[in-house]
């Protein structure tokens, strides 16, 4: 915190509020909270409800807690004149226009002298590096998702539609143990495949085609993201060529993550390969991303943003090609970035797609 800047900070997004505190109350939708922190150099405060006032107790036990009755913005002007707050920061990816003209009315109906000041990444930042338990919690979520999915492998069969082998996958997953999913999970089958983010349907997978799966577990609030291309019957030579390229662009950008590494130049490998080998163009979306307590997180892997890994970042690389028509591969590995290299968290092979059924 930039005590030029604020002297106080809202802290509203549920990941950021969890990695700070410990409180683990979920927001059901954009337009609901579990609760908010405030934070200054000398007070730790942790606003929410009734339905979580005990929870909240147990778990931040660091914080202060405030239960109000009438909701959080209603709330805020008695905590902030208690905490005689005249800048207060607020996370502006999480605080919708509604919400900021209803604090700014709030507090000039209440003759409040604080400033709302914007925010941006001041908690995520810290986000970025992660410890070393919480690299482990990732890879006993990593674990448990592909052990769920080398389960449901020998039961899916040629005729069975994307829902159905969804259920299968994200059945297992809870019945193993997964808090939640860390999203919904994509299946995608034939010319599906060729959709980066397919949803599942009532298309049935046939041979001669291939099946994409990106899935992921939650476990201990941490996620799991991996992608694997499977493929039934005799190839007519295009996914052969497909799928090395996609699994040759993955280990060249791995090889390239280290300590130190640009993200535009970890993409740029990956890419200009797959371009070289005859598919420029066929490769949209980024290398990868931070995943955390949240699926989606810094650093980004990218051609957009330039960003320099540091050790103890976490990211995917999830190559892929994307065909209109005939389908698409897309490969995908956890990776931690460490100081002369790159750790690999999976155990399943890229090649369990040549090898299955």
């Amino acid at each position: 915190m930039n005590k030029q800047d604020i002297d106080t900070l809202l802290v509203s997004t549920e990941e950021n509020r969890r990695y700070l505190s410990g409180f683990t109350g979920e927001d059901s939708q954009c337009d609901e909270s579990a609760g908010a922190l405030l934070i200054t150099a000398d007070e730790l405060i942790l606003a929410t409800d009734s339905r979580y006032d005990l929870q909240a107790a147990k778990e931040a036990n660091q914080f202060n807690i405030v239960c109000y009755r009438e909701g959080l913005v209603k709330s805020l002007p008695e905590i902030l004149k208690r905490l005689d707050s005249k800048r207060l920061g607020f996370e502006s990816v999480r605080i919708s226009v509604k919400q900021f003209h209803e604090l700014e009315n709030i507090f000039s109906s209440e003759n409040l002298d604080t400033a709302l000041v914007p925010t941006e990444n001041m908690v995520e930042q810290l986000r970025k590096i992660k410890t070393e338990d919480e690299i482990e919690k990732t890879r006993q979520a990593l674990s448990l998702a592909e052990k769920a999915f080398e389960r449901v492998l020998p039961k899916i069969q040629p005729g069975m539609t994307e829902k159905k082998i969804a259920w299968l996958l994200e059945k297992k997953m809870r019945e193993s143990g997964a808090e939640t999913l860390s999203f919904p999970s994509i299946v995608a089958s034939g010319p599906n495949s060729a959709l980066p983010h397919a949803i599942p349907g009532d298309r049935k997978w046939m041979k001669g085609e291939p099946l994409l799966f990106d899935w992921g577990a939650r476990l201990n609030g941490y996620c799991s993201d991996t992608s694997r291309t499977l493929f039934l019957g005799k190839s007519d030579g295009t996914f052969q060529k497909v799928f090395e390229t996609v699994v040759d662009a993955q280990k060249k950008a791995i090889a390239a993550i280290r300590d130190g590494a640009s993200t535009q130049a970890v993409d740029r490998i990956a890419r200009e390969h797959i371009e070289n080998s005859g598919f420029k163009g066929k490769f949209g979306h980024g290398l990868g991303h931070g995943t955390g307590l949240a699926v989606h997180e810094a650093p980004r892997l990218s051609p957009l943003k330039d960003t320099v890994l540091k050790t103890g970042m976490l990211v995917t690389v999830e190559p892929g090609i994307y065909l209109p028509d005939w389908g698409g591969v897309r490969v995908e590995n956890q990776v931690v970035v460490r100081d002369e290299g790159a750790e690999v968290l999976n155990s399943i092979d890229e090649d369990i797609s040549l090898t299955h059924i």
